[in-house]
């Protein structure tokens, strides 16, 4: 499946190659002493990576609705398709809006109306907690190759709200530090962020077709479920490596292969440990894999995640090279790769996979190659 347009909304912005250059600076978009959420005199976040303008206004579904609909049609005209040509919306969100509008919006309703404010004629919605935007992805790529449809907009979105904020303190994941140390030794938790990002995928056929501009494909993709209970993962890390290995048969491809990892990182104990635990199962200590993440930049952006995280993975990709970890000081002994983790590294090879771990043991990964041609 070709990737023929990204979009993104960020903590560090909205233009694509503006925010990847702030990544390979070692710019984080979370913001220390934030108080409460815009306008709404909630619970406090001490440190949270928000939208840099508050995003937009209104009660929590305009504004979550609002943000797709922006997002999205960025992606488009990056792609330079109208979004009458486009055949589905496969849009995903943690809850969506759902625990806070008073019209008690579901994350259906989310994406059906993005999809009738977009002109998209049918619309399939994706809620697998912080697996959501992956696995809007895996669903189009899926709806693709089996001749459902020609192009597929794909995305994921989640801004913070009340609800958001009072669930996720209450399990006690956020960093007291107020940083975000995916894999570092002295790693004491995540932070949250608010994002969405789009990627128009289309088959080889229709891409040629109308002459669109290849920026990568989607080569592989593959899910598990840990079944180990409602948020903590399977620290064996056991469900990752069958999504990653189930990712790596479908675009039959070797472990060897990878040149890149867009970890799910979080900076979590739970999440780290199971992560490491993954790629020494499927990668061991004699990959040329390099590692990185963007949630000490991005914030964990709930259900965005893997939409945000593939972009940054292509991004990765196309210019051979992925941002630094300048937080993670000492990195965990588990883990058996690179991590970029003091300055940017370069990469060769042209396979990159992105995993995402979600409440629930939802499992996600994505395989993605370069586009033939494509430099820096």
């Amino acid at each position: 499946m070709c990737i023929t347009g990204t979009g993104w909304t960020t903590a560090l912005g909205d233009d694509v190659d503006a925010v990847w250059q702030q990544l390979m600076n070692g710019r984080s978009g979370v913001r220390p002493g934030v108080r409460s959420l815009p306008g709404d005199g909630g619970p406090s976040a001490p440190a949270a990576a928000f939208l840099p303008d508050g995003g937009p206004s209104g009660p929590p579904s305009e504004r979550q609705v609002s943000l797709a609909v922006t997002t999205a049609t960025a992606a488009l005209r990056d792609a330079g398709c109208p979004a009458a040509d486009v055949g589905t919306l496969v849009l995903g969100s943690s809850l969506g809006p759902h625990l806070d509008d008073a019209a008690d919006i579901s994350p259906h309703t989310l994406t059906a109306t993005v999809a009738e404010r977009l002109g998209v004629a049918r619309s399939a919605s994706v809620s697998t907690a912080c697996s959501s935007g992956a696995d809007a992805v895996l669903a189009g790529a899926a709806l693709i190759a089996g001749g459902g449809a020609d192009r597929c907009l794909c995305g994921g979105i989640d801004l913070l709200t009340e609800g958001k904020l009072l669930g996720h303190r209450a399990l006690g994941t956020l960093s007291a530090s107020g940083t975000v140390r995916p894999f570092g030794t002295d790693r004491d938790g995540t932070l949250f962020g608010e994002g969405a990002g789009f990627l128009l995928l289309e088959s080889r056929a229709s891409a040629v077709a109308r002459g669109a501009r290849i920026l990568g494909e989607v080569r592989g993709w593959g899910a598990s479920n840990d079944g180990t209970g409602p948020t903590a993962p399977d620290e064996t890390g056991a469900g990752a490596v069958l999504a990653v290995r189930r990712a790596l048969a479908r675009a039959a491809a070797d472990a060897r292969d990878i040149a890149v990892i867009n970890a799910h990182g979080t900076g979590t104990r739970a999440n780290d440990t199971a992560e490491a635990a993954c790629y020494r199962t499927v990668f061991g200590p004699g990959s040329d894999a390099v590692v990185f993440a963007t949630k000490p930049a991005f914030g964990h952006t709930l259900g965005a995640t893997g939409a945000l995280e593939a972009i940054a993975l292509l991004l990765a990709l196309r210019h051979r090279a992925v941002p630094p970890l300048p937080t993670t000081r000492t990195v965990m002994p588990e883990l058996p790769l690179a991590l970029a983790a003091d300055r940017p590294r370069d990469v060769t090879g042209s396979l990159g996979i992105s995993l995402t771990l979600g409440f629930g043991g939802f499992n996600t990964c994505l395989l993605l190659e370069r586009a033939e041609g494509e430099a820096a």
